[in-house]
């Protein structure tokens, strides 16, 4: 059996996947290095096998005996009397003088398999010795296989051994450098995480005391550009110039680049000549942002109300490419140039994000969206309204879609040029949703078909249909979102400027009262139920506490209720709380919360009238006129705006619902497909299908999957899963650097203003102007709760599924969300005195707590128990007008 090893030997007789596992991990470095034709040492390794072959039967039997009662100490004192076979170390002399090593000094160093891993460095871990004799060479290498069996090395590794040959290194025998200067250098910046920036650490002669920190070095940092600055200066003189400096980065690059990771090298420079001594990984950087690496902005912002906490991969893949599509309809509609689109196709692939199982928008990509469409500047903040945006960019941040001045100039020729398209855009949209809902109709028809009885291949094309007639040509609902953008943000404009509206009540009275908004019918026919169960006593002590067998053999002998409820749930029915989400229960599957909620209602009618909005509206209109009296012009153009706001938002909530109306169609087919990947057993369960992506779904029926093992797929994706769900969530907002999934936190990188601002006093946006006095009730899902009439209903973040608590809240606060969010239009049309916007509020309240919500300006204040004489109960509240 060989025992010693030389680069000459290695690469002649041994393929390189077996060179770890014989020299160990820091030889199997440097003969790679060695290979690469790099200035090394000239050095040679002992097998660690040669300690077995220098030992006695009786001595091995002792050493194992400890070994297995985790006896480190004996071990160590029976090594300390070891000498090396005759054998051994003749042909150690004899290796070494053919190196021409056998009167030089040498260092001794350990190499063991895990050593200068990629997952562990074991960097000081094991004994070195330098400076050794070859007198002295013996106790040098047993120093080393000693220093395997102290107990920080054996706590390091984690994992002991199951033998105790095992644990022993190979030992490192290396030529000794009297270097004139030396010390360590990292390709990339081990403590910022700069992977552009080298870090040269030096000292004079050898570099072990600045390994081990007895003595200061000079410290010098190298850009990729050949730029070098002193960090740290503990000479009176630099010990290297910034070409030498220079020299070492690129030493310590190059390795970087051959060994494929960043690297922590040793070196020394004698005479001039630039020695690599030894290199390993730096393993800190696996958790280390770069932050030269690209900046991404990540906030949940408004899409929280449609993607709420954890997403399933199957319904994140399908809003993936559906916003893609879309978006890159939408700019070819409004204009964009089909190179500029093609230019940005990765934008449009990029516009969301999943972290850790939650949706996000990838921010920075919108704005460099509404960067490519006429009128950028003027339109950035409508569209920060518009997403509910809640943190400004910094100055940093702004300059990554920053456009120049002269990008500034052909912005607004490009708006100028582009009016006349806008314009056409305008007057043909009427007509273009006209064509949306023809499509919608004959794709989804009034009932969905039976599903059951399409082949499976069946069911892919009606998707395809879908994704084809629907998805990829969502051409009204966009061009009315932008104008609705415009017309919204131009109206509180406006309103600020020409009618002095600070606090905001005045355009939000304007554009209430709007009767044929979709968003408000399902509470208005929530009331309706109630008011017909009312008259029914056993009918409401059902839905208020029976289970759903007993309530639908109860309903049945109430017919005006039953078909009431019927047509609630055809009308209604993928309306529910998550409704984007394609794994999400909708009321079809479980209508039980919504027959509670209707029971809440008939049982304990809210105090407060139902108001739809229309005399706030006029008394708003009429306030208008006096403050613009004696304007006509202005008078004009605000009425105009005004009338273009109130029908493009309509517009927009009500497209929104054929939204639902199509997500609900899709996660029909695939709970469909589900069930018959199940039977066919290609999946364990058929909800199974929701931690599949959509191109694995459809590849698997049309022969374009790269993998087949779809049960493997998801019990992967499923575990994964589990995981987010038992971490903390990530922060609403941070932000990334490089490469987006390594070593990160996710949490805020600054704190979002607009919060508590004392502690009994919060400060948000007012939705719907009134003064609600009342105890709070803190709801984390309308699933699990029965409102009490009166009670304010405080939420983290809502969705359509939300609106069936409120006919019985007397006031919402809402901590995400802005005036344009579903709760904010469903609370104006109801009346209901509203205020988002509150980070931390669901923290800084408890159930019961008392308050004082003014939708008007959006104030919320914690109220002591003697500030309630006013109200008749402490759980009923009083609404004002405003």
């Amino acid at each position: 059996m060989r025992y010693i090893y030389t680069p000459g030997h290695l690469m002649a007789d041994m393929p390189a996947a077996q060179w770890v596992a014989t020299i160990g991990g820091k030889a199997a470095s440097l003969l790679a290095l060695h290979r690469s034709g790099l200035n090394i040492p000239a050095w040679c390794v002992l097998h660690s096998s040669a300690l077995r072959a220098s030992l006695s039967q009786r001595e091995i039997g002792t050493l194992e005996q400890a070994w297995t009662a985790g006896d480190l100490d004996t071990i160590r004192s029976l090594l300390g009397d070891v000498t090396l076979a005759p054998s051994i170390a003749d042909a150690l002399q004899q290796t070494l003088a053919t190196l021409g090593l056998a009167s030089c000094l040498l260092a001794v160093r350990s190499s063991a398999r895990a050593e200068d891993g990629n997952q562990h460095s074991f960097a000081g871990q094991f004994e070195s010795r330098l400076r050794v004799e070859v007198d002295s060479l013996t106790q040098a290498i047993v120093a080393v296989w000693q220093s395997a069996f102290s107990a920080h090395v054996q706590t390091y590794q984690q994992h002991r051994p199951a033998r105790l040959w095992e644990a022993l290194p190979a030992v490192l025998i290396q030529q000794m450098i009297s270097p004139d200067v030396a010390g360590v250098a990292f390709s990339s910046d081990p403590v910022s995480g700069q992977h552009g920036t080298a870090v040269v650490a030096a000292t004079a002669g050898l570099g072990d005391g600045l390994l081990h920190g007895i003595v200061a070095g000079d410290t010098y940092a190298v850009a990729l550009d050949g730029q070098c600055s002193i960090r740290e200066q503990n000479h009176t003189d630099p010990l290297l110039s910034a070409g030498q400096a220079g020299q070492v980065a690129e030493l310590a690059r190059r390795v970087a680049r051959l060994r494929g990771a960043p690297q922590d090298v040793e070196w020394a420079l004698q005479k001039g000549v630039l020695w690599l001594l030894q290199a390993r990984p730096i393993t800190t950087l696996a958790s280390l942002p770069d932050p030269d690496g690209t900046l991404r902005i990540w906030d949940n912002s408004n899409i929280v109300e449609s993607y709420g906490g954890i997403t399933s991969p199957l319904t994140f893949s399908f809003a993936r490419q559906a916003y893609a599509g879309v978006y890159r309809e939408f700019c070819r509609l409004l204009g964009v140039h089909p190179d500029t689109i093609a230019a940005h196709h990765t934008l449009y692939e990029q516009m969301l994000g999943l972290v850790q199982g939650r949706i996000y928008y990838n921010l920075l990509n919108w704005y460099r969206l509404l960067s490519l469409l006429p009128g950028y500047r003027f339109n950035r903040r409508f569209m920060e309204q518009m997403m509910g945006v809640q943190e400004d960019l910094t100055a940093d941040t702004a300059s990554e879609v920053q456009i120049s001045r002269v990008e500034r100039v052909r912005d607004g020729l490009h708006l100028l040029r582009s009016v006349g398209g806008l314009v056409q855009a305008k007057r043909q949209l009427p007509r273009q949703i006209d064509r949306f809902y023809a499509r919608l109709w004959r794709v989804l028809g009034n009932e969905p078909p039976d599903l059951s009885r399409m082949r499976t291949e069946q069911l892919v094309t009606y998707y395809r249909t879908i994704e084809g007639e629907l998805l990829r040509h969502w051409d009204a609902p966009l061009v009315n979102d932008f104008f609705a953008m415009v017309f919204y943000g131009l109206l509180r404009k406006l309103t600020l400027r020409w009618c002095n509206d600070t606090d905001g009540s005045l355009y939000t009275s304007l554009l209430r009262g709007e009767a044929d908004i979709i968003s408000a019918a399902p509470a208005r026919r929530i009331r309706a139920l109630a008011a017909l169960a009312a008259p029914h006593p056993a009918l409401v002590d059902a839905l208020c506490h029976a289970p759903l067998p007993m309530i639908e053999g109860v309903m049945q002998q109430v017919p005006d209720f039953a078909a009431g409820f019927a047509a609630y749930l055809r009308d209604f029915g993928d309306r529910c709380t998550a409704e984007l989400k394609l794994e999400s229960a909708t009321l079809h599957d479980d209508p039980l919360p919504l027959l509670r909620a209707i029971g809440q209602t008939a049982a304990h009618p809210p105090a407060h009238t139902p108001d739809d909005g229309r005399a706030a509206r006029a008394a708003a209109e009429r306030e208008l006129a006096t403050r613009l009296q004696g304007q006509p012009l202005r008078r004009a153009v605000l009425q105009w705006v005004l009338g273009e706001a109130r029908t493009h938002l309509r517009q927009r909530e009500n497209l929104r619902f054929e939204r639902t109306r199509v997500f609900g169609r899709a996660r029909l087919l695939f709970r469909e497909l589900g069930r018959r990947f199940a039977t066919m057993g290609v999946l364990a369960d058929a909800a199974d299908v929701f931690y599949l992506e959509l191109h694995e779904v459809l590849g698997f029926v049309e022969g374009t999957s790269t993998c087949t093992d779809l049960a493997g797929l998801a019990a992967t994706r499923k575990a994964a899963y589990a995981r987010y769900a038992s971490d903390d969530a990530p922060a609403s907002r941070f932000e990334t650097r490089g490469v987006v999934y390594q070593g990160r936190q996710w949490q805020a990188t600054t704190a979002i203003c607009g919060g508590e601002t004392a502690s009994d006093t919060w400060q948000g946006t007012g939705c719907c102007a009134g003064v609600v006095r009342g105890r709070v009730r803190l709801v984390h899902d309308p699933r699990n709760v029965q409102l009490v009439a009166g009670e304010i209903l405080v939420a983290a973040h809502t969705d359509p599924g939300w609106v069936m608590l409120f006919p019985l809240a007397a006031g919402l606060v809402v901590e995400r969300g802005n005036t344009l969010s579903h709760a904010a239009v469903v609370a104006r049309e109801m009346g209901l005195p509203a205020v988002v916007g509150i980070p931390g509020i669901m923290a800084g309240l408890a159930d019961g707590d008392l308050v004082e919500l003014d939708g008007s300006t959006g104030s919320v204040r914690r109220l002591i128990e003697l500030e309630l004489d006013t109200l008749q109960q402490s759980c009923v509240a009083h609404t004002e007008e405003i």
